[in-house]
Formats: C-alpha cells, sequence, structure tokens
C-alpha cells in the first residue's frame, strides 16, 4: 500500500535557482569537451607527426622533385578516397615541414593543438619558435592568442621590459581567452629595432618604435628619400585618416606611402592602402611625378590574399612582411626557395 505521507512532484525539493543548475551542468559539458577536444588533438599532432616522418623518409629533401610531386599527390588520393578531407597535397607538406621543424617527438606539447603548430611553423627562427612552444603550452593561450603575441613581438619586449608581469598580463586585455575551445619578395628587414629597456613595453610602444626606425632606415638608406610625412592626416567627407609614414624618392619621382599593420594582413588593410594612393593620385602629384606606390608593413601575410584583392597589372601596392633581425645566410636561402615555390604554384 502507498505511504500517504509521501508528496509526489514536491516542487520544495527541487533546486530554488535554476540558473545554478543550468551553470554546474555547463561546467560538467564543457570539462567533458576540454578532454575530447585535447585528447582528439594530441592523437592528431601525433599522427600529423608520424604522416610528416613517413613522407621525409620517402622522399627526403627531393618533395618538390618529380618523385615527391607525385608521391605526394598519390597519397593525396589514396587517402582522402579512404579517409576524407585533410589529406590535400598541401596539408601533406604542413605535416612533413612539421616533422621537420620539430624533428624530436618529446619536444611536442599535448597541451598544443594542430592550429597551434600551424601558426608556431611560421617562425623560422628556431629559438623564437621553441621559446613560443613552450610560452604557449605553459601559459595556456588559445590560437588567437599565440597569433596576437607572435604578431605583436611578445618576446622581443618581454625581454625589453622590466616589468615582465604586467606585459604577460596584457594579453587577457587585449585578446582575452575564450572560455573553451570548439571542436572544429619579402621581407623587409627590421635589424636596426633596437627595443630600449623599458619597466613596460606595450604594443602601442612597438608600432612607435617600428615607425621610428623605419623613418630613420629609409633615410639613412639614401637612394633617393626624402621625408615628407608622419602621420599623415587626409580628410574627406568628414572622415579622417592618418598614413603612418610618407616620403618623396627623387629617384622613382613619385611619392611612397607607408602603412605599419601590427597583425596578419588583410584586404581592408590592401583596400585602405588603395585609397591612399588614388587620393594622392587625383590630389597631391605634382606635375611631373609619377603614380604613388604604397607599401603595407605586416608581421604576416597571405600571398592569395595579396594575390586576389589587388589587379593582376598592379604596380602600385605592395604588401611586405617585416623581421626584427638580420637573417643569416641560410635563412636568406630558405626565403628565396620558398619564394621559387610559391612562383612555381602561381603558375
Amino acid at each position: 500500500m502507498p505511504d500517504n505521507n509521501v508528496v509526489i512532484n514536491n516542487s520544495e525539493s527541487l533546486p530554488a535557482d535554476r540558473n545554478e543548475t543550468y551553470t554546474n551542468i555547463r561546467k560538467s559539458v564543457i570539462s567533458a569537451q576540454s578532454k575530447i577536444y585535447t585528447a582528439v588533438n594530441s592523437a592528431m599532432v601525433q599522427a600529423y607527426w608520424e604522416i610528416g616522418e613517413q613522407i621525409y623518409i620517402a622522399c627526403g629533401e627531393n618533395d618538390r622533385a618529380e618523385y615527391g610531386k607525385g608521391l605526394l599527390k598519390f597519397l593525396s588520393e589514396k587517402l582522402t578516397a579512404e579517409f576524407g578531407a585533410g589529406f590535400t597535397v598541401r596539408n601533406l607538406q604542413m605535416m612533413r615541414k612539421f616533422y621537420l621543424m620539430y624533428q624530436n617527438a618529446n619536444t611536442l606539447c599535448a597541451q598544443l593543438s594542430w592550429s597551434h603548430y600551424r601558426v608556431l611553423m611560421r617562425i623560422s627562427d628556431n629559438e623564437r619558435r621553441a621559446w613560443y612552444t613552450e610560452e604557449c603550452a605553459k601559459s595556456g593561450w588559445s590560437v588567437r592568442q599565440l597569433e596576437r603575441q607572435i604578431n605583436t613581438l611578445f618576446y622581443e619586449r618581454l625581454l625589453s621590459s622590466q616589468n615582465k608581469e604586467a606585459v604577460e598580463a596584457e594579453i587577457q586585455t587585449a585578446e582575452p581567452a575564450p572560455e573553451y575551445e570548439k571542436i572544429i619578395r619579402d621581407p623587409y628587414v627590421l635589424e636596426f629595432l633596437d627595443l630600449p629597456a623599458n619597466p613596460h613595453f606595450y604594443e602601442k610602444d612597438l608600432e612607435q618604435a617600428l615607425i621610428d626606425h623605419l623613418q630613420k632606415f629609409l633615410l639613412e638608406l639614401g637612394r633617393g628619400f626624402s621625408f615628407v610625412a608622419r602621420q599623415k592626416k587626409i580628410s574627406f567627407d568628414g572622415r579622417q585618416f592618418f598614413i603612418d609614414l610618407v616620403f618623396y624618392n627623387y629617384i622613382l619621382k613619385c611619392f611612397v606611402l607607408i602603412d605599419l599593420k601590427l597583425g596578419d594582413l588583410t584586404h581592408q588593410d590592401l583596400g585602405q592602402m588603395q585609397m591612399y594612393v588614388n587620393y594622392y593620385t587625383r590630389e597631391l602629384m605634382n606635375e611631373g611625378d609619377n603614380p604613388p606606390i604604397g607599401i603595407v608593413l605586416c608581421a604576416d601575410k597571405s600571398d592569395s590574399i595579396v594575390k586576389y584583392t589587388l589587379p593582376e597589372d598592379n604596380t602600385q601596392i605592395f604588401a611586405s612582411k617585416y623581421m626584427t633581425y638580420i637573417p643569416s645566410e641560410e635563412e636568406f636561402k630558405r626565403e628565396l626557395r620558398l619564394e621559387d615555390f610559391r612562383a612555381k604554384e602561381e603558375e
């Protein structure tokens, strides 16, 4: 016989705050997803490293030669047919590059995803790449945070700062970490960038130092450069824009406009420079001048963005990466090989 003293569906037995229940459940879901995300990425990174090793063993340094190209095409077709997307020739080349940059498997960090490593592989200097790899794993940076730290020369600024804690904490304001990750010719060489000792060395200081040294560098370079303006203001339709540096080159007989971007190059950056060049062409060119040249300096750039943003007959807008040191002879050779490879890909 049922106990008449038992009250069924008594609302008083439920938590008073539904949001508290939701919050607790949400934490459990995020915790589970994070564990899955870490496990999947760790396995993926290990697999891609092993694939890169096998490709290197098979074709060595000759992956660009006929045999290497044929092997990568064969592997791409077979792997894609069996396992689906993700095994394009370009991705297989990236895996081989991953193995070459991290040949000691013990240096791989379980905390870092394949997306992290793709960003880290943009760093050509072994010492800097190793430092960012270790610091990224230790500090738990998201992919976006890692990109920002590299693009804003966090390593160099940290070395030049007396208040390292403040510089380290800056990323959480500039690019807060997401609560959880969803499972999902050239360059310009700024070897003269001597970052002074500074109690704090934030991004705005870096931008100022870059512009300072770029201005000095071009003037010392000579070759017809004459300084015209810094933070040149142009105005129309009630809007104001500022060009970082303006020079006039007496050899080329044209204005040279330079804009600096601390992060990756975007199509908006190129569009903005196109506007500056058009303005100078129509409003400020003198009789006998050649059309102005615009240069966008950035921490990193995609050649495809440049290719598809600018017209095919472009001779006025250029985008280039900047570095803060003089590359070694081997790095120069590697950069030339990369440029040669990119050129062949465009054919």
